[in-house]
């Protein structure tokens, strides 16, 4: 079963039963202490080196920041300009903004070869502008919430072939990520009639943008 996002020791990871591939990145969350002289040349060398990994998580922030910040628009803006350059795909971060995180990406239409819109949240009227981007969506455990009506009922609306299940976590013990990504899945497919198989091949689309 693919976990579409998570965390370890630093960076972000999405894992199949095949590979797991590395995304490398600056969340907004952290946009404000970056040198912005350094962050495009570090971002390029790591990806050269890791041929594999991809672009996340970035995006910008109202949930803990409050407002988007010109640095989170910068960073964001600086990294999607090295993805589209190495042709890697990116994971997105969009907390309480997605309607301009989507807006953002579209300047790069074309340029980057597929978006993972992590943890989306928001209204189903971005759906067709977020696939038209190639665009996948994560959804994680807030299914498991019972107060989480809304959330449940855009994840029925999603399109079933660019729906993947995470459980963005840091956990050290692999088998407390796997409970949770097994109850995140079981819920969803109670919701969708997603099966496992589906959940692996829309993985593979993802990651194949690329060749990966």
């Amino acid at each position: 079963m693919t976990n579409a996002h998570y965390h370890r020791e630093g960076v972000t990871l999405l894992s199949s039963r095949e590979k797991t591939i590395r995304f490398y990145g600056v969340h907004p969350w952290n946009a404000e202490t970056v040198r912005m002289e350094e962050l495009a040349p570090s971002l390029r060398t790591m990806l050269e080196a890791d041929p594999h990994a991809g672009v996340g998580e970035v995006g910008l922030d109202r949930l803990k920041t409050r407002v988007v910040t010109a640095a989170q628009r910068e960073v964001l803006l600086s990294q999607l300009e090295v993805a589209a350059e190495l042709c890697r795909p990116v994971v997105l971060h969009g907390a309480k903004c997605w309607g301009e995180v989507v807006k953002t990406v579209k300047l790069f239409a074309g340029r980057i070869p597929a978006f993972l819109f992590h943890g989306f949240s928001r209204s189903d009227g971005l759906v067709p502008e977020i696939v038209a981007l190639n665009g996948f969506i994560s959804v994680g455990k807030a299914v498991l919430n019972d107060h989480a009506v809304n959330y449940r009922a855009l994840v029925r609306k999603l399109p079933l072939d660019r729906l993947l299940v995470e459980t963005d976590d840091d956990a050290a013990d692999e088998q407390e990520r796997a409970e949770a990504l097994s109850a995140v899945f079981s819920k969803t497919a109670e919701l969708t009639g997603l099966t496992e198989a589906q959940l692996d091949a829309n993985a593979s689309s993802f990651l194949s943008s690329m060749r990966l």
